[in-house]
């Protein structure tokens, strides 16, 4: 500093001593995931963790239980021995400074995921209808014992620490915010285990499941490998697509002027509007995972319950490879082995793809510990949200005390598993059949075709458990099909009041 004036000198060195200060003070810090009013799962090991300075000891204290990590990398993480159901607890973490988090329950914790029926609220919702009885819900919310952490909506292009969210503690003031399945399957939960319930809520309306993969899982996959190409390539190909639209705008718009001038005379419908290319990094894939799902890793945990698949419409066949990896992929991250994950099989709706419900079914035989909600008969043929919100989370809840606490119940519907053909007529067997039932009248809802691959309406006869179907038209059937459309109006259930699975019979050996 030999050439630098005396006065700088001084404030050179001064701002450099006040910067070392900052940086070898730097505060401990833990996950919000382990903020007040949090849920931890119960007899399980509990990893926490957090960041610190560099080399700081850490002690960390949750009511019996304590353990003295040091900082590495500016990172320090426990794993604490597993505590029984209970609480109000309070986590200390001391180090150059001491965080005390209070109001802190062991119970049970869950994931709630997926797209915009998941995502969607308790209370109103602009631009969709208000879901059924959903003031007397709020009014009687007063449920302390059930929890939500809020994950903020983040896509990033690489892997988050924290995702910065908060716990909101169940009451008739917050449960409007809620996800009304994730509150639905809370509550039934609670009310059958009498343990407290912690829903960590991720999700985000209008989301394709390769959003919520990892990268490097998708990277290994034919199917996700493809979709990581063609997304490189839209990024690379926008700037020019972009600056071409920009330069054709004037004449788009005019020539829409004239198109919409003439519409209107003719009384048809009115062309859309020229619009620019859209930015491909908004559905990057992974890009979810990385924003929400990776901060949570790896949080101690029961399991997921997903409602998903909207935004897969028209990809059936793929689907049957990316959910099963993204269920896998999950699963491998989280490192807690092959946790129960239930799911939502798509609702009724005009628009919905039957591939897609017909890939959702095989995923339960492809990937080990999984249920699945049948939704059709609560759905809306002119709405993809539909209103009725309470049954998809009962029935998430059911699967979930099935699959992972071991509870002797029915918890599906009737689920196709295989057919024979005898005498002219279609014989199909199910799992989960005891007590067939059509409900409100005649089996409706099956087609029957021969070899030109015709599909009639079929008559259907429930016979023990088994439902045979047959058509005068049809001879010699070979295939035949349930609810195989987007609105499926069909009406077998079983004993407990379960609805039968989508399904058809005639798979092309190449599609299983």
């Amino acid at each position: 500093m030999n050439n630098i004036p005396h006065h700088l000198c001084k404030k050179i060195l001064l701002f450099a001593a006040l910067t070392l200060v900052f940086v070898t003070s730097r505060a401990v810090e833990l996950n919000s995931l382990f903020s007040d009013n949090a849920v931890l799962q119960q007899n399980k090991s509990l990893p926490i963790w957090g960041a610190g300075r560099e080399g700081e000891k850490i002690i960390v204290k949750l009511g019996n239980r304590s353990a003295n990590p040091t900082v590495r990398n500016g990172k320090w993480s426990v794993e604490l021995k597993s505590m029984p159901t209970g609480g109000p607890l309070t986590l200390t973490v001391t180090g150059d400074n001491t965080l005390t988090v209070t109001n802190v329950l062991i119970g049970e914790v869950w994931v709630c995921s997926g797209q915009s029926n998941m995502e969607r609220q308790l209370g109103l919702r602009g631009g969709q209808k208000p879901l059924e009885n959903w003031e007397q819900e709020v009014a009687a919310a007063d449920h302390p014992q059930i929890r939500m952490f809020f994950v903020p909506v983040k896509k990033s292009a690489a892997p988050m620490t924290d995702a910065r969210g908060k716990w909101v503690v169940c009451s008739p003031q917050t449960a409007k915010d809620f996800s009304a399945v994730g509150y639905f399957f809370a509550q039934a939960l609670q009310t059958d285990l009498k343990v407290p319930v912690g829903m960590i809520f991720t999700s985000v309306g209008g989301t394709a499941v390769e959003l919520w993969t990892s990268p490097e899982a998708l990277e290994k996959n034919p199917a996700g490998a493809d979709l990581m190409k063609k997304f490189n390539q839209d990024v690379r190909e926008f700037p020019e697509k972009l600056a071409q639209f920009k330069t054709n705008e004037p004449a788009l718009l005019k020539k829409f002027t004239n198109d919409l001038a003439a519409a209107k005379a003719a009384g048809k419908a009115e062309p859309r509007r020229p619009s620019p290319p859209r930015d491909p990094s908004s559905t990057a894939p992974g890009g979810l995972f990385n924003g929400m799902i990776e901060p949570l890793l790896p949080c101690a945990l029961r399991g997921i319950i997903w409602y998903q698949g909207e935004s897969n419409g028209g990809r059936g066949q793929q689907y049957r490879e990316l959910f099963p990896l993204m269920i896998r992929d999950w699963r491998n991250r989280w490192g807690q082995g092959e946790f129960p994950f239930c799911f939502v099989q798509l609702a009724t709706y005009r628009g919905t793809d039957p591939m897609i419900r017909e890939a959702q079914l095989l995923t339960l035989s492809r990937v080990k510990n999984t249920a699945m909600a049948v939704t059709t008969d609560v759905g809306d043929a002119s709405d993809i949200h539909p209103t009725r919100k309470k049954p998809v989370g009962e029935r998430l809840a059911l699967a979930a005390r099935a699959l992972a606490y071991g509870e002797k119940i029915e918890f599906s519907g009737p689920l196709f598993n295989s057919s024979e053909i005898k005498d002219g007529k279609v014989i199909l067997h199910f799992n989960h059949a005891k007590g067939l039932t059509a409900k409100d009248g005649a089996l409706t809802g099956f087609v029957i075709a021969g070899a030109d691959k015709k599909f009639v309406p079929a008559d259907a006869v429930i016979a023990g458990e088994t439902v045979v179907v047959s058509s005068p038209s049809v001879s010699t059937p070979l295939a035949a099909r349930y609810n195989w459309a987007g609105v499926a109006e069909g009406n077998l259930y079983n004993a407990a009041d379960l609805p039968a699975s989508p399904f058809r019979t005639d798979v092309e050996p190449d599609e299983k």
